[in-house]
């Protein structure tokens, strides 16, 4: 973590004093909890200790990105790759603890990658109703020589029924137009011309090309090994859930499900195991009071990638 850094590298880290400060803001679950005692926390401590002592029936939407089947070391603690039987059942041993704390209209998204989404698939088929799959492009690291690169990763969005809340009108995209269609009339098809060119906003589809990973030079970006976008997490939690709603992540990270739960005006709870990404959470929380703004998501849509950009640069944004 004390890795030199460039001169323009914005990469967030804690220094001492900051870790001393955020380490007394955490919590340690010993006994069971009211939520008013764990909403907008993040609790330092195993997922599987601190499931058994939450309340039931209190979150409504779920972002889980569990360490994927594959040999990774999070800071201090590593993960060790296994028989996709075996990963299967660690899965299910850490869900079966979830299902109490979930509202019956809950939702849940869980994240993998190509060697674990079967054995998410097979778990999740048994406690939710699956409603898609949603692959989105990972585009970072080197090409592999004697394989297909990796650039993709799935999420699975679940809910414990079919009685579900969905806001499609929250996650439109605004996209540039190639080919400008017009009407019988000579009117726009479903696009408009604006001062920076022509756009249309659209639905979204379970295919995520718009996404770009957390870099050095990105003020969201921090050491976590496999830290997802803050665009990413505003889609899934606009679109799955309300203002004021409770949005819980069980394997929290550097916290960025908490950050954008609270940009987004929900409540929030998060669970980590790794002391330092903790802290690391609670200062991007502590930030994220001062600046509400979320990368390529602007005036209520998602933008392309790199649009928003090129409209910024133009000075007209």
């Amino acid at each position: 973590m004390n890795q030199a850094r460039a001169p323009r590298n914005r990469t967030l880290v804690l220094t001492e004093k900051e870790k001393q400060k955020y380490r007394a803001g955490l919590l340690r679950l010993r006994h069971p909890v009211e939520v008013r005692e764990v909403e907008n926390r993040t609790i330092c401590q195993d997922v599987f200790e601190a499931l058994g002592y939450l309340p039931p029936a209190f979150v409504d939407l779920v972002f889980v990105d569990p360490p994927y089947n594959l040999n990774k070391t999070f800071n201090l603690t590593a993960f060790k790759a296994m028989e996709s039987d075996r990963y299967e059942r660690w899965l299910e041993s850490w869900v079966i603890k979830m299902l109490p704390l979930l509202k019956p209209r809950a939702s849940i998204y869980i994240c993998g990658d190509w060697k674990s989404s079967g054995a998410i698939f097979n778990v999740a088929r048994k406690y939710f109703r699956i409603q898609n799959r949603i692959t989105w492009e990972r585009e970072k690291g080197r090409g592999a020589r004697r394989n297909w690169k990796n650039c993709s990763e799935d999420i699975w969005f679940c809910t414990l029924s079919d009685d579900y809340y969905f806001n499609v009108e929250a996650v439109k995209i605004k996209r540039r137009v190639l080919a400008p269609y017009r009407d019988s009339s000579g009117q726009p098809k479903d696009w408009r011309q604006e001062e920076e060119g022509r756009f249309r906003v659209t639905h979204p589809s379970n295919i995520w090309f718009d996404l770009t990973v957390p870099f050095w030079s990105m003020p969201e970006n921090t050491d976590h090994p496999t830290q997802k976008p803050e665009k990413l997490l505003a889609r899934i939690i606009l679109a799955s859930s309300r203002p004021g709603d409770l949005v819980f992540d069980p394997f929290l990270g550097s916290g960025t499900t908490s950050v954008v739960a609270r940009k987004l005006g929900r409540r929030y709870l998060g669970v980590e195991i790794d002391e330092y990404y903790c802290c690391l959470a609670e200062k991007r929380l502590e930030l994220a009071e001062l600046d509400r703004s979320i990368q390529g998501y602007e005036d209520g849509v998602f933008w392309e990638r790199n649009t928003l950009a090129d409209r910024k640069t133009n000075g007209r944004k």
